[in-house]
């Protein structure tokens, strides 16, 4: 069907290899007044690291992060995924003591780092390309949409052509990148969503990572949701929006991930993507 990050990983590293979302403390642009001080629209308070070990140094939280998943990975290999915020948005000096720490541990073998294409200046990707001659680097560009109305909508901040020179400057430095993509975005079809995976695509992205739009507890856009201006989308409709998407997916680029969900005790909406067993499952069964 399509290549997963479990084949990736295996093929790569020659084993199964887990990431450990940790939270190095960072900001956004969106949040401390630069572009906004609102954050996206759908971004929670944790800045999309809901899941991420919280609290003390990298070393600890690596090690938090471990333990729940320890039983299923004995002597086996970790990504540390610097997954809230904005992970490049601080000086360079800041950022390699963050990452050489998170890679110091020896059976880490690599680093996830998410951001945006906006906070990539020359002197942070040529930090990551010097970081990537010792352990493997994957950048995660939140894209969401190529669409401009929608862009807006979420507050995004950024121009399509900043994505795709992100991109571009990314690939030239050698580093693997990743890109988020959100599915059922008010006003959008799925043939839009398509277009945005297909653009992706064509820009040179290694990965994908599809996201099903939930609405989260405290969130701007909780308060559209909740004066009924969009609604969710039912998961076979979903099905059928990540089956059209996965149509523009190439074998070589890998697919991270085929949706997401939020903090239980936060979701709002759909409720359906709480239980996230059933829904791969489905998702699974649809797609084969």
């Amino acid at each position: 069907m399509y290549t997963t990050l479990n084949e990736h990983y295996r093929a790569l590293f020659g084993c199964k290899v887990y990431k450990l979302s940790i939270d190095a403390g960072f900001t956004c642009p969106n949040r401390d007044g630069t572009l906004d001080s609102r954050g996206c629209v759908f971004c929670s308070a944790a800045g999309g690291g809901d899941f991420a070990a919280h609290g003390g140094d990298i070393r600890a939280q690596l090690e938090q992060a471990k333990t729940r998943v320890e039983a299923k990975n004995k002597g086996g290999r970790y990504i540390a995924y610097f997954q809230s915020f904005t992970n490049t948005y601080a000086p360079v000096k800041t950022l390699r003591t963050l990452y050489e720490a998170a890679l110091e541990p020896e059976e880490v073998v690599g680093l996830a780092i998410g951001t945006r294409p906006d906070c990539l200046p020359p002197e942070v990707v040529g930090l990551l390309k010097d970081i990537h001659r010792k352990k493997y680097v994957s950048v995660e560009l939140g894209l969401q949409t190529v669409h401009p109305a929608s862009a807006r909508y979420i507050r995004r901040g950024y121009d399509n052509e900043v994505y795709f020179d992100a991109v571009k400057r990314l690939k030239e430095a050698g580093l693997e990148v990743v890109t988020h993509i959100i599915l059922g975005l008010p006003g959008e079809t799925m043939e839009d969503a398509a277009e945005t995976t297909r653009q992706a695509v064509a820009a040179g992205t290694d990965g994908v990572k599809f996201h099903l739009l939930h609405v989260l507890r405290g969130t701007d856009l909780e308060k559209d949701y909740e004066a009924g201006k969009f609604r969710c989308l039912e998961l076979p409709e979903y099905a059928a929006w990540l089956k059209r998407c996965l149509e523009e997916v190439p074998p070589e680029v890998v697919v991270h991930r085929i949706t997401g969900d939020g903090a239980k005790k936060d979701l709002i909406a759909p409720l359906w993507s709480a239980d996230k067993k059933r829904v791969l499952n489905y998702l699974n069964a649809y797609l084969k």
